[in-house]
């Protein structure tokens, strides 16, 4: 029993260190740094799935090690041993065993280096690099059907979060530092439409809903049409566009625009914001900016058209005060859509 109460008493004493230490089991931390192993854990069974590495079909006649080392051979005509293994992180004898696996099968060549006797050249020969264009082949075969799922826009977010990896774990291992406060974001600008801005507005229309929603040229077309009504038709005291700027690019836009038959009511057209600088609010002060300047101006009501997929305008339009009063299904833009149609009421305003 003394035993027992002895040895229970030292789990409760090394509980108690264990909870103290910063990250350790037992503390918030360090059920918060579990999570995250279990996270990427989970990560590399998915992507290890999705790529292909569990086929054995993909490889071979090569394990995954013996693929890469071949790939990196390949990349030079003057690789040695230290590179690879420094390259891929391989144990040396592991390796050794590789290479000569591939001597013996004719996929490479040693050349002795001639200013340094301890070291060897290693070329791939001419078996060899009939043996790797069919690996590299059959890969890029398996990473172009997993692109070809992905709307371009959706691509893009796929390599950019590649990217970051990369740059976080390619990073040589440092001690951790305390983190620093992000730093504040660059402020913004609005400022009303200058010479040049009607071009931009029309081809970066076209362009982001081509990558994020897969849209044609028709919806370019249909920015082209608004675009030229408004420069053709435009009353400096009834209708506005606002340019957003940041570190001197253009980076969103919207208009105001008189309603062509009904003088008392305003449209909202041509809402956009760049990737780039989205989180910032330029949605909501753009279409904040119409609801003043509706006022302004006169309008009783502002109306705009949007379709139903478009989320992150309908969360601005619901913020704003906008209620949905019509829904339709269409086909544009080579695309099933359901259109909609918000409004705004507006006070009765005098003009100042």
């Amino acid at each position: 029993m003394s035993g027992a109460r002895g040895l229970e008493s030292r789990g409760r004493r090394t509980r108690k260190r264990v909870a103290k230490e910063p990250g350790g089991r037992g503390s918030a931390r360090g059920d918060a740094f579990e999570q995250r192993v279990a996270g990427l854990r989970r990560f590399n069974r998915f992507y290890t799935r999705e790529i292909g590495v569990l086929n054995e079909r993909l490889l071979r006649p090569f394990s995954l090690s013996e693929a890469r080392v071949l790939y990196e051979l390949a990349q030079s005509t003057q690789a040695t041993a230290t590179d690879v293994r420094s390259a891929l992180r391989l144990d040396a004898g592991y390796l050794s065993r590789i290479l000569g696996g591939f001597e013996r099968r004719g996929l490479i060549r040693r050349t002795r280096s001639t200013t340094d006797g301890r070291q060897s050249h290693l070329r791939v020969t001419a078996r060899g690099r009939k043996a790797f264009s069919s690996l590299d082949a059959r890969s890029r075969r398996e990473i172009s059907t997993i692109l070809h799922r992905l709307r371009p826009g959706q691509q893009q977010r796929l390599l950019h979060a590649t990217q970051a990896i990369q740059e976080l774990l390619g990073a040589p291992f440092e001690t951790p530092t305390p983190p620093t406060p992000p730093a504040p974001p660059t402020p913004y600008t609005l400022r009303r439409h200058q010479p040049g801005d009607m071009g931009w507005v029309v081809h970066r229309h076209g362009v982001l809903y081509a990558e994020e929603y897969g849209w044609d040229e028709r919806c370019e077309a249909l920015a082209a049409r608004v675009v030229a009504d408004f420069v053709e038709h435009f009353n400096p005291a009834r209708e506005r566009c606002w340019i957003a700027e940041r570190e001197g690019e253009s980076v969103g836009c919207v208009f105001l625009m008189e309603h062509r038959d009904n003088p008392e009511v305003a449209r909202l057209r041509l809402l956009l914001v760049e990737p780039s600088a989205r989180g910032l609010g330029i949605g909501h002060r753009l279409v904040g900016e119409c609801t003043r300047f509706g006022e302004q101006a006169g309008y009783r009501k502002i109306t705009l058209w949007t379709n139903s997929v478009l989320h992150a305008a309908r969360r601005i339009y619901e913020r704003a005060g906008y209620r949905l009063v019509q829904e339709e299904p269409h086909h544009s833009f080579g695309r099933d859509l359901v259109g909609q149609t918000w409004e705004l009421d507006l006070p009765a305003s005098r003009s100042d």
